[in-house]
């Protein structure tokens, strides 16, 4: 029973044994998947483990099946202070509060958060991106120990859709290779700098997708779509820099700001590659065009090409008497006078020596 389940994995809790009460909780949803109190315990659960964006999810989740569960809101609040993202967890507690108005932690933890947005954004202020300078510190070199056997890599387990993503200055779409999956079976939630996707679709594995992201997003102009063959995701970048990847990595240099006035709207997005050395294409083609230019011909070709270059660059009226002197005297006269050819029938002229034949049918 589900409600049995519940009671031991409290008990767990209480005697800090945090990953037999996951576990539990675990096996309590699967017997009763709509039930957000047990989302909402296991997010517990997940801030004590530091599984931080799987806590957020649970988070999501409890507050999708109830939308009046405060402690939900408590749950989501105190996962994402830990990520840093004071943003959405102060707008989480603002929401349980108005719920549980007794609850003194929420005001508290609101008063916390205000003051680390305020420490942040002084932070911003006083230290743009195209001051930092970064430079690279060696590691430490440390001797390998001979008599430790090497450990054995261990595969992580295949996730059930494919994801790729690719950037563009102001946004990043993240595109989940779901096929056939209807929108109702499809849950996005964005927070200041977390994603949350999950897909529950019959007879299929559930997925979830959780990342920290490597920058910081605006969640009111994000949106994502769903498409017979992929679920799209478009996120707002808050500030105009260049992601180097998707999820957040602390060993990552500060990226350089992209300066928006020089892009134009033309630009091509730029798409990750496992390529070290990349193909400017453009410039490419125009090399290619710049040979076919300067290409030296010989004979019959270097004069169809001087004819073909005088045609490219004519006017109206020159075209029409190149058309028309050519087709006239059956390829034998080419003329670019219109008034001269368009006033009367251009007759063949052979070369000297030929005779010109007219062929009955």
């Amino acid at each position: 029973m589900a409600s049995d389940l519940e009671t031991k994995a409290k008990e767990a809790f209480i005697d800090d044994h945090f990953e037999l009460a996951l576990d539990l909780y675990s096996q309590a949803i699967e017997l009763s998947p709509k039930k957000a109190e047990l989302y909402a315990d296991r997010a517990q659960a997940n801030i004590k483990l530091n599984n931080l964006t799987e806590a957020v999810s649970d988070a999501n989740k409890a507050i999708e099946l109830d939308s009046s569960l405060s402690k939900a809101y408590l749950r989501k609040a105190t996962a994402c202070m830990k990520l840093e993202e004071y943003q959405t967890a102060k707008a989480a507690l603002e929401t349980g509060a108005a719920l549980a108005p007794g609850e003194s932690r929420f005001s508290k933890l609101i008063k916390e958060c205000e003051e680390c947005i305020a420490e942040e954004t002084g932070d911003l202020q006083k230290h743009t991106l195209e001051e930092v300078e970064t430079s690279a510190v060696p590691a430490k070199e440390v001797e390998p120990d001979k008599d430790v056997p090497d450990p054995v890599p261990v595969a992580p387990p295949k996730p059930t859709y494919r994801h790729e993503f690719y950037q563009k200055p102001d946004e990043v779409v993240v595109t989940i290779f779901a096929k056939g999956i209807p929108r109702e079976c499809v849950f996005v939630d964005y927070g200041e700098q977390i994603l949350s996707v999950a897909i529950n679709a019959p007879g299929k594995d559930a997925y979830r997708f959780q990342p920290r992201l490597f920058g910081k997003i605006i969640p009111d102009k994000c949106r994502y779509d769903v498409l017979s063959t992929k679920v799209e995701i478009r996120l707002a970048k808050a500030e105009p820099i260049q992601w180097t990847s998707l999820e957040f990595s602390r060993e990552v240099a500060v990226p350089q700001r992209v300066n928006v006035s020089s892009v134009t709207t033309t630009q091509r997005p730029v798409y990750p590659s496992s390529k070290t050395k990349r193909v400017d294409w453009d410039k490419l083609e125009a090399q290619v065009k710049k040979d076919e230019k300067d290409e030296k011909l010989d004979g019959d070709a270097a004069l169809n090409k001087f004819f073909r270059d005088i045609y490219k660059d004519a006017d109206e009226d020159t075209r029409r008497a190149m058309q028309k002197s050519f087709v006239e005297s059956n390829g034998t006269v080419l003329s670019t006078n219109w008034k001269e050819v368009g006033a009367k029938k251009v007759e063949g002229s052979p070369p000297d020596g030929m005779e010109l034949k007219k062929w009955e049918y």
